[in-house]
């Protein structure tokens, strides 16, 4: 089985920040993701979930995101159900975390590219990397190009190749 998500849009309201009775801190927020299609003369839709983030990546986004900020969700799909108090039996979909980045331009720095920034020392899945500035400078010789394959040695013609008869068994 495979449950995996990956959401990027942005935080409808302010990080609420709990901690569950065994001290473990609970984020609880949503995000609002625009539809990648819309049809010709409707506004463009939008998709709302509701996202649970525990430990680690729950202090990471009370910390560093609030009310319209981008960001980047991976993580699971969770259903749930509970009765309202008519009695009424209701259904929930949200997704647990498991790792949140930034998704947008790093404030303050003046860029305005989108390639997304992550701060991996709150990922417990990906090992610290150093800042742009205490990164170690790239010996010359790695950045020059490399020269184009050699056309000799490319792949040959078909006659080079076997055709293999299948009784239609599957290979494996």
């Amino acid at each position: 089985m495979f449950n995996k998500v990956i959401l990027m849009g942005r935080l409808t309201r302010d990080v609420e920040l709990r901690m569950a009775a065994s001290g473990i801190p609970v984020a609880n927020f949503s995000i609002a993701v625009d539809r990648r299609f819309t049809k010709q003369g409707e506004e463009k839709q939008t998709d709302f979930f509701n996202i649970v983030a525990f430990r680690t990546q729950a202090e990471f986004v009370s910390r560093y995101f609030n009310k319209g900020k981008p960001i980047l969700i991976e993580g699971s799909l969770e259903n749930d159900n509970y009765t309202d108090k008519n009695g009424v039996m209701r259904y929930t979909c949200r997704v647990l975390a498991d790792s949140v980045h930034f998704a947008g331009p790093k404030e303050g720095g003046g860029t305005t590219g989108g390639a997304p920034f992550s701060d991996s020392s709150f990922s417990p899945n990906a090992a610290p990397s150093a800042p742009a500035q205490y990164a170690q400078p790239q010996h010359p010789a790695a950045t020059q190009p490399t020269a184009p394959p050699n056309p000799d040695l490319s792949v040959g013609s078909l006659e080079d190749f076997e055709e293999i008869i299948s009784d239609g068994a599957t290979p494996f």
